[in-house]
């Protein structure tokens, strides 16, 4: 086991290098894009928990209003995810860019940055900001056994169709269950497809 820890952590540091340097012209578009069609700057701080309850700062492209953090408490009464998490279809504080950024999954590329440090892995369970991990139960707490990560069995299963928090944590526990570096690379495959269709939200 301990040799796969060491494959995947391997895997995780030579293709998030790799996609960062060839998509680095990439993300200099985009963060432009993002600061020339909405006030605010171009990337916007996640503040995670992360394995074992470590807090943590990582960042993506940022695709809502200014604000729109504060915005969330007024939003409550027509969240769409039971649970801890929010969800909002059409949510009113995405921005146009932010939306298309979203449909294809582009906002998480910044992401790769935290992978090449060691915060994320690039297949994990999902990692839940601070006041939403402040709500959970012990089930959800189980899902922070292992290190968080940028794509998981929940974007590639049923993403759009999940809408209570435990049946999202239960794909978690079952990907920590079964997992495998070949697990790995079924989900990235799998996610790499559904970012072409552009699936995303």
């Amino acid at each position: 086991m301990r040799i796969a820890q060491t494959l995947k952590r391997l895997m995780d540091v030579v293709l998030s290098a790799l996609l960062l340097v060839i998509l680095a012209p990439l993300l200099a578009l985009i963060a432009l894009a993002v600061r020339m069609t909405s006030h605010g700057p171009a990337l916007y701080a996640c503040h995670w928990v992360g394995k074992d309850a470590r807090p943590f700062t990582g960042f993506k492209f940022r695709t809502m209003i200014q604000g729109a953090a504060a915005m969330e408490a007024e939003l409550q009464d027509r969240n769409e995810m039971k649970g801890p998490a929010f969800k909002l279809t059409n949510d009113p504080r995405v921005t146009s860019v932010g939306r298309f950024l979203r449909k294809y999954s582009l906002d998480e590329l910044p992401q790769l940055w935290s992978v090449l440090i060691g915060d994320l892995s690039l297949v994990g369970p999902r990692p839940p900001r601070e006041h939403e991990y402040a709500q959970f139960t012990d089930f959800q707490k189980q899902k922070l056994a292992v290190k968080p990560g940028i794509t998981c069995l929940w974007q590639v299963e049923g993403r759009h169709k999940i809408n209570d928090y435990d049946d999202w944590v239960a794909r978690d526990l079952d990907y920590i269950r079964r997992w495998s570096l070949w697990l790995d690379i079924q989900i990235l495959a799998r996610t790499a497809v559904v970012v072409f269709r552009g699936t995303g939200v």
